[in-house]
């Protein structure tokens, strides 16, 4: 059971290797423990030494003199190579060996340098990127001889922590100590690491929700504005409405009336229409445009074909029948007829009318 779990977990395993190995010395490791050290020096000095132990890095120069003496628990001892021990070498690899940078220069080895992976311990760390290309630094040095020197080293008292290239005032800041003798992080530094982490998860889980605040707050404002532009578009649309109705009414009476001719002027033709032995005793123009008038006359029977001269009225036609008056010896007649309405105007001309009469007014 153990044997196939450990068999499951070889990938995750190897993947975390990688990526150890890909974070360490590369300059996402560098921003990080600089952005560490300014929030640590940012804490109170109790809680900072609650946090993380803080560490003193001693360096020692290759090659060694003397036996190293011992150092307190806190102290990281960096082991310094001199440059002529080490090969550096300025690389342009494609932008996907980014990806997994550790593992082409590795594959690549024997075309960089003359010996293979088997052969060297080397740091492969990306310096610069551009559109189609990285600018990568390899560091290698020969395993047998970095062995030798640790074994020397461990002789005269000294286990180093890291392997550097370089002096005390100006190093390479990469790691060509094999893994497997790197030191474990102190409880501390995990911790550190858990309570950074969950500092960086409340901030932003804390941004969000300022974030969704300060949407829902803008939502609600436009939703505000919204139905304060609809109330008042409904209220501009029920004047538009009003008004309308109102024009429209009044353009209805306007054409009414202009299309009906004058009372005067119906009477004025009627006079000249009919005899002049008949008269008019009553006459009503209604709504509809019918004209009823009654009266007498010496010869009633003859008043339709005499009321069609008249231009004004159609379909004129006797209401009821003829009946004789005997005081007067004339004939009682009712008559009722349709009234000729001229074409309305169109609204335009209308429009220009009332603008012609308005500057006219005016003038």
């Amino acid at each position: 059971m153990n044997a196939s779990v450990s068999a499951r977990l070889a990938p995750v395993i190897a993947l975390r290797d990688r990526v150890v190995q890909q974070w360490r010395g590369s300059l996402g490791q560098q921003a990080w423990q600089w952005w560490s050290a300014e929030l640590r020096a940012c804490l109170p000095p109790r809680v900072r030494r609650w946090l993380v132990r803080e560490t003193v890095e001693q360096m020692y120069v290759w090659p060694l003199v003397e036996p190293v003496a011992a150092t307190g628990a806190n102290a990281q001892k960096i082991l310094l190579l001199p440059s002529s021990l080490v090969l550096v070498q300025s690389l342009q690899l494609p932008v996907a060996a980014a990806r997994n940078l550790s593992t082409v220069v590795g594959y690549e080895l024997d075309r960089f340098t003359p010996f293979d992976a088997g052969q060297l311990y080397f740091v492969a760390r990306q310096e610069s990127r551009n559109a189609g290309f990285i600018q990568v630094r390899l560091v290698a040095v020969l395993r047998k001889r970095l062995d030798a020197i640790l074994e020397e080293c461990a002789a005269l008292g000294l286990r180093p922590d890291t392997v550097d290239v370089g002096t005390p005032d100006e190093r390479l800041s990469v790691d060509l100590l094999p893994a497997p003798l790197r030191p474990q992080q102190s409880h501390s530094g995990h911790r550190l690491q858990r309570w950074l982490l969950w500092i960086c998860a409340g901030l932003l889980l804390g941004t969000m929700l300022l974030w969704l605040n300060d949407r829902q707050q803008l939502l609600e404002e436009m939703q505000a504005e919204v139905k304060a532009q609809k109330a008042q578009v409904s209220e501009v649309q029920q004047l538009r409405q009003q008004l309308t109705n109102t024009r429209g009414a009044a353009n209805y009476l306007l054409r009414r009336k202009a299309a009906q001719p004058p009372l005067s002027a119906l009477l004025s033709e009627l006079t000249a229409c009919l005899p002049s032995d008949t008269w008019i005793d009553h006459l009503e123009i209604s709504d509809s445009a019918e004209v009823a008038f009654a009266g007498q006359s010496a010869k009633a029977s003859a008043l339709i074909a005499r009321v069609k001269d008249c231009r004004s009225l159609d379909n004129a036609q006797f209401q009821g029948v003829i009946q004789p008056d005997s005081k007067t010896g004339k004939d009682q007649y009712s008559l009722r007829a349709h009234l000729h309405q001229s074409p309305p105007q169109d609204q335009s001309d209308q429009s220009d009318s009332q603008e012609n009469a308005d500057a006219s007014s005016t003038q």
